[in-house]
């Protein structure tokens, strides 16, 4: 008996990219994920948004490339 896999969603793909050493250009996350370099430009907004530190980092071979480099950590805070 075989289980099927989840889909990846097309955040959490860019998500992946983002987590590689190397990071992911705006062509890279195109790519995967189909969208236009605006939508791509936008998500990595809304992810700056949610307490992403994203880096963008210059590559010789193909331009700029971004990477996450930290999360956003959820801590209780009591007061």
């Amino acid at each position: 008996m075989t289980t099927a896999k989840k889909p990846q969603t097309k955040a959490a793909k860019v998500q992946q990219l983002l987590s590689r050493a190397k990071g992911a250009s705006i062509e890279e996350l195109c790519e995967a994920t189909s969208w236009q370099p605006h939508s791509v430009r936008a998500f990595l907004t809304g992810l700056r948004k949610k307490n992403f530190v994203i880096n963008r980092e210059a590559r010789r071979e193909d331009g700029t490339a971004y990477r996450i480099a930290s999360k956003p950590t959820f801590e209780n805070e009591q007061t």
